[in-house]
């Protein structure tokens, strides 16, 4: 039995980072494996019998890492969503607060048995239940995703004004949605969702940030412009580096009380913020919403936050779940070994990670790859020659 190495077993039993819990037995698909733990940083919400969607298997992990702090979480949710399922992952900073709440159920009139994660909430109320996912009316799903993401953020900015004390306090979301034949995506922030495909990853969302060359940064640099903020060294106003997040109420209904705070703590003058015209919000909680078809190469999806991404590229990460579902099949223990390896690169944010595997892959079975042998010996082949070219070069001129 592989146990955790000591560093991982000083994050999982850190009280800082207690919210990771078991609710499942995770069996090994390889019938005659089995694993017991003494520790763990599973975060599935989903019950023990996966019977809404058939074949597709979770494992869930939240680590606290190098952070004094656990602002990260993950949940995975199987019911209620007319044969889709629900991952979501959740990235913090300045606090736990917004987490929470997007996590839990604030409204205490609820009978506890109606308890849901808030996210997952707007969004069920949102697709009536699922069965707007089960229709080809893309366009419905994506303007009920939009206002359940938008919905959820104005409750948590009343709730983070009640509480007064929590203006650094946001988070960014991304949610997915599994069924038989295609995914859905909306996400905001700059977690990532890849699928791998016969082994080869592909990468299905953009961060949101205000800095980088791609598209999606170049559009939120615009839009920040446009509502009247600066960015100084990748950062809104010189404070935020992600532009599209849950909370954050001073770049929202706080801009204003923001200006004059900066002032007070010599960040900028009086003189400076009398030309500032915020006519908009400067961070926004509006997802981008897509849909993946999954086809019969589809083998698993990798849903994650930066502190992952940060230090591993897709490719990496597609090549070691795939490995480790190959050795054992449990795509628990593949999920916890891709979290061991951010850790060993030596990531300094939270880790939070949910693995579907979409069981249409016999891993027992599945032969091993040899193009990236190939694609070695190619590349020691064309090394060798320019060498050789170099040195008979070298020998020409001399003579």
């Amino acid at each position: 039995m592989a146990l955790p190495t000591p560093q991982t077993q000083r994050f999982l039993l850190n009280k800082l980072h207690g919210r990771s819990t078991s609710k499942n037995t995770h069996r090994n698909s390889f019938a005659n494996t089995s694993r017991s733990r003494c520790c763990s940083a599973i975060a599935i919400d989903a019950p023990s019998s996966f019977t809404e969607v058939p074949g597709i298997r979770w494992g869930s992990i939240a680590l606290q890492g190098l952070r004094e702090e656990m602002e990260d979480d993950v949940i995975v949710r199987n019911d209620a969503l007319h044969g889709f399922s629900f991952a979501a992952v959740f990235d913090g900073h300045g606090g736990y607060s917004s987490v929470q709440f997007l996590r839990s159920l604030q409204n205490s009139s609820f009978p506890i048995a109606n308890h849901r994660d808030e996210l997952y909430k707007e969004c069920l109320e949102a697709l009536q239940g699922g069965l707007l996912l089960v229709e080809k009316d893309f366009r419905a799903i994506e303007g009920a995703l939009q206002e359940a993401f938008v919905k959820a953020d104005m409750r948590l900015l009343k709730w983070l004004e009640m509480k007064g004390e929590e203006e650094q306090s946001g988070a960014t979301a991304t949610a997915i949605f599994i069924g038989d034949d295609k995914m859905l995506i909306s996400h905001i922030g700059d977690s990532s969702v890849v699928l791998s495909r016969s082994g080869k990853a592909e990468v299905l969302t953009s961060p949101h940030r205000p800095y980088g060359s791609n598209k999606t940064s170049l559009e939120e640099i615009k839009r920040i412009r446009e509502a009247g903020g600066w960015i100084v060294n990748g950062r809104i106003c010189g404070d935020i580096a992600v532009s599209r997040a849950f909370g954050d109420i001073r770049f929202k209904t706080k801009k204003n009380e923001m200006l004059q705070k900066g002032v007070q703590e010599g960040r900028w003058s009086a003189k400076f913020i009398s030309r500032v015209q915020l006519n908009n919000d400067l961070v926004v909680a509006y997802p981008d919403i897509s849909q993946v078809a999954l086809g019969s190469d589809a083998e698993f999806i990798v849903l994650a936050s930066d502190g992952l991404w940060d230090y591993m590229s897709s490719s990496e990460a597609v090549s070691l779940v795939r490995d480790q579902l190959r050795k054992h099949g449990n795509i628990q223990l593949a999920c916890e070994a891709l979290a061991q390896a951010a850790l060993d690169r030596r990531t300094h944010d939270n880790v939070s990670i949910a693995i579907a595997d979409l069981g249409r892959t016999d891993w027992q079975n599945l032969p091993q790859q040899r193009q990236n042998v190939i694609l070695e010996m190619v590349q020691a082949l064309a090394t060798i020659g320019i060498v050789s070219i170099g040195i008979w070069f070298s020998s020409q001129l001399s003579l």
